[in-house]
């Protein structure tokens, strides 16, 4: 779930609860119910598509999880500075190139390009594939690796309680995910997904490194390539409103019910 990359400490906070660690704890209770209905939508994907249809399951799904990813989204930016500061290195001259570098690698992993774009918003019949080149050979789910390093690299710059909390949630997602996708795809693609897992693995480079994969540079160079990095100077640009956004959901009726 990338979100914001590295911003200055806000100039103004929103009003805390008195118990600082309150809204770490509804950060993993919003993170626990967006796994479940992201997660519970993936798993479920067989069983609905067979009932509504592959379009109408991913336009479905993705009207379920999409307002939860904002909802998720927005609580983050509202309150990444709560709770204990543990550490401060946003004066260090080395941090925020650090940050940005490890961002944007980890954009490559978490967008992958391993599908076919015109799926996603079911102009497209979606289908499920197994994908054995590109990023797949580095690591076989690539974005459980994407979402880490863009918990580590944030979680350096931001360094509160708060943020560590939402990242133990994020990863421990990811992780999940790594278990659930593989059994998911054993199910459907039986033989044919375990010659793939014995030729990939999850730990980036492992499988290259002990012989079982080779990286092919040609299958980097593709167009959605560029997309990525035109999406990191997006991102990079729209951080100036990260405020902006911040106090608009602090300010919502949501965010007061949530506290």
């Amino acid at each position: 779930m990338p979100t914001a990359m590295p911003t200055a400490m806000p100039m103004a906070m929103p009003m805390a609860s008195p118990d600082p660690h309150h809204s770490s704890l509804v950060m993993l209770a919003l993170l626990l119910a967006f796994a479940v209905l992201h997660s519970g939508g993936a798993a479920l994907r067989a069983w609905g598509a067979q009932r509504i249809g592959e379009r109408a399951w991913r336009l479905l799904f993705a009207a379920v999880s999409i307002p939860a990813a904002v909802v998720v989204i927005g609580y983050f930016l509202a309150h990444r500075y709560d709770g204990i500061r543990l550490w401060n290195l946003q004066d260090q001259p080395w941090i925020v190139p650090l940050v940005w570098a490890g961002t944007a690698v980890s954009f490559l992993f978490l967008y992958p390009a391993t599908y076919n774009l015109l799926e996603i918003p079911a102009v497209l019949k979606p289908q499920v594939r197994l994908y054995a080149t590109g990023i797949i050979r580095v690591s076989r789910h690539p974005q459980a690796v994407g979402q880490i390093l863009w918990c580590a690299t944030h979680l350096l710059w931001i360094g509160t309680s708060f943020t560590l909390w939402a990242c133990f949630g994020l990863i421990a997602h990811h992780l999940f995910a790594v278990w659930n996708g593989d059994r998911r795809l054993a199910n459907r693609f039986g033989e044919a997904f375990e010659e793939l897992k014995a030729s990939t693995s999850v730990i980036p480079f492992r499988a290259v490194l002990d012989g079982r994969q080779t990286l092919v540079v040609s299958e980097f160079l593709r167009p959605a390539q560029l997309g990525i990095a035109i999406a990191v100077a997006v991102f990079w640009w729209a951080h100036r409103f990260i405020g902006l956004g911040a106090t608009a959901f602090s300010r919502s009726g949501l965010a007061h019910w949530l506290g």
